[in-house]
């Protein structure tokens, strides 16, 4: 495929404003380029505007090995921040602008093009590619979750996550867990607090408590880091002379073996249930998400493959490493059986912000690399 054809890809969905809850377009837009070079793919509706896709090349003989990438893109905030704007690709300076260039539509758009062009190449594969192209990963990985739980990961044996990298191959991430607690009071005049119940107040017992919990902790893990906290959303009350009867808030944790998944949560529970033994105190927890760590094997047949191709291709050495972000690996990985994973794409550190971008060269070359990888892992 000629260069100018792969960047216009890339722009084109882009282009496609596929802010969480509205990715079938670009499903659309990437069944119809694969039906360019003969090759099906098959749509899996997950909601209105929402469907996941997955294609294949190759043949049934040998193993699988699945690309994913998420269609889905965070909101682009404040439009006026941007230099271009965001549902507008443009190149500029090598590199190309927009809400998704890095993560993760570059990564997407790679992989699609190192199918087409082994397809068209008539690349004698030892087995066959899949891509499943997900909905919803930032939101909670609902594609990947959906996928799995249809089967469709069952037959991998290999599985690369096109996520932005840069030259670094990812072999572990943390887990993720996103929780709410709501608090329950009584309005009163806030000249008269003693017949009310602060809603508010309550809830800070929550968060001083929850607070000393997470700086006791001084479990780390070799590969992943510490144990991460954050308390993002707080949101109470409706008028400044009364009383709030109702606030929240919600809290992300990124989890390490050391500090899992189930140990967290019932430790929550706990402080959530000693505070509603006080008087006046009425909190709720909602655990709205929950994703494992996922830890794949440094020394497998797929990181080596990939290593060494990148490190060909690329020139340089390509380091190996575990991140803090979660990916719908966590999802993909409870499928029936066990297969190496890698989060291995183009992009840098700009995913979620303004003016977010990809260099132009670092998409192109991932092409080549997929297909190397593709062909001698197969």
């Amino acid at each position: 495929m000629e260069r100018e054809r792969k960047i216009q890809i890339l722009k084109d969905i882009v282009n496609i404003d596929s802010t969480n809850g509205h990715e079938e377009q670009v499903a659309n837009y990437l069944q119809k380029l694969f039906a360019e070079y003969g090759i099906e793919s098959k749509k899996v509706q997950y909601d209105v505007d929402r469907a996941s896709l997955v294609s294949e090349i190759g043949s049934n003989d040998g193993k699988v090995l699945a690309f994913s990438g998420h269609m889905d893109v965070v909101d682009a905030g404040d439009v006026s921040k941007w230099k271009f704007p965001p549902f507008e690709a443009t190149e500029h300076e090598g590199k190309i602008y927009g809400r998704g260039a890095t993560d993760m539509k570059s990564g997407l758009a790679a992989m699609v093009i190192a199918m087409i062009e082994l397809h068209e190449e008539k690349q004698k594969l030892n087995g066959k590619i899949k891509l499943l192209a997900t909905v919803g990963e930032e939101v909670g990985e609902l594609g990947a979750e959906q996928l799995t739980q249809k089967g469709y990961a069952d037959d991998l044996d290999g599985l690369i996550i096109g996520e932005p990298s840069g030259h670094r191959i990812v072999y572990a991430h943390k887990g993720s867990i996103n929780y709410t607690v709501k608090s329950t009071g009584k309005n009163a005049h806030s000249s008269m607090p003693e017949f009310g119940v602060n809603a508010i107040d309550n809830l800070l017992l929550f968060y001083n408590e929850v607070e000393k919990f997470v700086k006791s902790i001084d479990a780390t893990n070799e590969i992943l880091g510490d144990f991460i906290h954050n308390v993002t959303v707080i949101d109470g009350g409706n008028q400044v002379n009364s009383i709030p009867e109702k606030a929240q808030l919600q809290g992300n944790i990124r989890s390490i073996p050391e500090m899992d998944n189930e140990t967290v949560k019932q430790v929550l529970v706990k402080i959530i249930n000693k505070l509603n033994k006080q008087e006046n105190v009425n909190l709720e927890l909602i655990f709205d998400y929950d994703k494992q760590p996922v830890f794949s094997d440094k020394n497998s047949d797929l990181v080596n493959v990939a290593k060494r191709v990148a490190s060909d291709i690329i020139k340089e050495e390509i380091p190996l490493l575990g991140i803090s972000g979660t990916t719908d690996a966590a999802e993909f990985t409870k499928a029936k059986k066990a297969f190496p994973v890698i989060i291995f794409g183009p992009g840098n550190e700009t995913p979620h912000q303004v003016n977010e971008n990809v260099s132009v060269e670092n998409y192109l070359e991932m092409v080549d690399v997929y297909k190397r990888i593709a062909i001698e892992f197969l």
